[in-house]
């Protein structure tokens, strides 16, 4: 069976019969007349296709679309003397239509399985979908287990820290524990990898600074100061805690942390020296000859200043100073390798001696047994100084003989920022509305309620002598009268061995607020940085609260704000202020966040 199709879509149809089907071979002959050519019609050719298509592999009839008799193809058919004339118009027109369809240039026919063969451009679209398809799912639940697997990590949104959200109802002592699992501390030495740090000799020279201001400024100049050996291949010589002028205190680096630790486990990492040289004779000119000191040292300069400007001139004297050296390294201009280096100095290197470590876990034992059993405590760095008072520029309540002391006292020590004093009172406003004013006893202690802790929490108290004496502590206490320091807390005798040293006492705050179970600062600097930082290290279940000063000024400022509400305000804005690990962005603090240097996927 074949089928001619012309150009012009003039289709004409034939069917080659296999007589043998029905007939015998005289009988074919007999029914093989000439007949007249078939008008083309589309009813008509799809009719004789399809009736055509099952002759092969039928034997019961197909009834057609034309309007004449059976088709000659049915079995059924019979030639009886009243259908002969039709039969002889039939076989005239299939001679005649075989003519023409011999008369046709071969490429003009073509087997009918031709029309049955499939589209190839349906089946690339068909293939192109499903490979879509697939894709789309396999993107799904990749996206699915991502987000599944994803660390917990909070994210600034403009101003304000946004955190995923956790199963676990809110707890006073802890973070949620699904918050604490996904970092864990990543920057100790590794003992199995063989140093290839040269010796002393061998490098390209000494290095030796001056650690100034009170424990925790002087603690991160020494992280700095190891950095710094470490960019510029030089050997440290054991940095000098300089006297500071506030604390007046002479404490030097073996009177606080453990020397031999301290070299000890940097030693794969920096040449670290106890003292001078020897075959240095003159001693006294390293600590004031311009000659051997590099001054010009920008803060938070980048790793490549010192390789360009301060390495020259080590490698020309051999040993230089460096002064300054207060905040004179940054933080996302160095090489990753060199934060990492400065949070193993801070975290692992740098150890307390071990009376210091000993009163201090005397100390957090009986902070946690004042109640006859063992309980959870809170720490409370209590900036609130005269001197931090001072500095701070902030107006607080007080009698008019209390503010007319405090100008004087300001303008004694401040001269250049009190002027005349006329201005002073827009800029407190302005630095209490923005949230820059430390937080008063008081404040603290209704920030305290408001956030759910009990009046029988206990409190350790770590803080200097506190502006305003006792009256200014009233209002705390009464709240929290299971309110105690270091002075209460110990003997006169064992406190006694670490008063000739104001360094030793602050190590014992330092320390017990470390391992308090919540840690609560009230103002900024780098005791209360360090000690948050810290405490994310050690695996951010630790609670360590930030207040947010700003909502506390404008709260207490509004005297219709009704308790309930504060209540609600305190409790949803602190609930991301409690040391969650959080992202770091450009010029980050390494010592309040190691997270992106010093910690790694659990």
């Amino acid at each position: 069976m074949q089928i001619a199709v012309d150009k012009t879509r003039s289709v004409t149809w034939t069917v080659k019969i296999n007589c043998s089907l029905s007939f015998s071979h005289t009988q074919c002959r007999e029914r093989a007349k000439p007949a007249a050519k078939l008008a083309y019609s589309p009813k008509r050719a799809t009719a004789e296709l399809r009736h055509s298509s099952s002759i092969g592999s039928r034997v019961t009839p197909s009834p057609t679309a034309t309007v004449t008799a059976s088709s000659p193809l049915s079995p059924d058919n019979n030639p009886s003397a009243a259908d002969d004339d039709d039969g002889r118009d039939r076989h005239s027109r299939d001679r005649s239509l075989r003519s023409y369809l011999q008369s046709l240039p071969p490429h003009s026919t073509f087997p009918i399985d031709d029309l049955h063969r499939p589209n190839p451009y349906n089946s690339e679209i068909s293939l192109f979908v499903l490979v879509a398809i697939v894709l789309a799912v396999v993107i799904s639940i990749s996206s699915i287990f991502n987000r599944f697997n994803a660390p917990y990590l909070c994210k600034k949104d403009g101003i304000t820290l946004v955190c995923p959200n956790v199963k676990e109802s809110s707890s006073l002592w802890e973070n949620p524990y699904s918050a604490t699992t996904s970092w864990k501390p990543c920057s100790a030495r590794h003992k199995s990898i063989i140093s290839d740090l040269p010796s002393e000799n061998e490098t390209n020279g000494y290095i030796f600074i001056h650690a100034e201001g009170g424990l925790n400024q002087q603690r991160i100049a020494i992280c700095n100061a190891v950095a710094v050996a470490k960019i510029m291949n030089a050997t440290l010589i054991l940095p000098v805690l300089k006297q500071d002028q506030i604390w007046k205190d002479q404490t030097k680096f073996q009177d606080i942390f453990d020397v031999d630790h301290f070299i000890d486990y940097l030693k794969d990492d920096v040449q670290i020296v106890r003292d001078i040289p020897e075959w240095f004779t003159d001693k006294s000119e390293l600590f004031t000859s311009i000659r051997r000191t590099v001054k010009n040292i920008p803060k938070y300069a980048p790793a490549q200043f010192y390789i360009d400007n301060v390495l020259p001139r080590v490698k020309e004297k051999k040993i230089m100073s460096l002064k300054p050296f207060v905040d004179r390294l940054g933080y996302d201009n160095v090489p990753p390798e060199i934060n990492k280096l400065r949070c193993r100095v801070n975290y692992h290197a740098l150890k307390f001696l071990p009376e210091i470590e000993q009163m201090a876990d005397s100390l957090v034992s009986r902070m946690r047994n004042r109640t006859g059993s063992s309980n959870p405590f809170m720490a409370l760095h209590l900036r609130f100084e005269k001197g931090m008072v001072g500095l701070s520029f902030c107006d607080f309540v007080g009698t008019r003989m209390e503010k007319a002391l405090m100008a004087l006292y300001r303008q004694k020590e401040w001269p250049r920022r009190f002027k005349d004093g006329s201005h002073l009172w827009d800029v407190a406003l302005q630095k209490r509305k923005e949230g820059r004013c430390p937080l008063e006893p008081g404040e603290v202690a209704v920030m305290l309620r408001a956030m759910g802790y009990p009046k029988e929490t206990p409190i350790y108290v770590a803080s200097g002598q506190v502006y305003g004496g006792q009256n200014r502590m009233a209002p705390l206490r009464n709240m929290f009268p299971n309110l105690v320091t270091k002075e209460e807390l110990s003997t006169k005798s064992e406190l006694d061995g670490f008063r000739k040293h104001v360094t030793s006492l602050a190590a014992l705050d330092f320390l017990v607020c470390l391992k308090s179970d919540v840690f609560v600062m009230t103002h900024g600097g780098n005791f209360a940085k360090l000690i948050i930082g810290f405490r994310r290290y050690m695996g951010h279940h630790l609670k360590s609260i930030k207040p947010d000063k700003g909502l506390m000024s404008k709260s207490l400022g509004d005297p219709y704000m009704a308790w309930a509400n504060f209540v609600e305000d305190v409790i949803v804005t602190h609930q991301t202020r409690t040391g969650l690990p959080e992202e770091t962005f450009p010029n980050y603090d390494i010592w309040e966040n190691p997270l992106t240097p010093c910690m790694c996927r659990a």
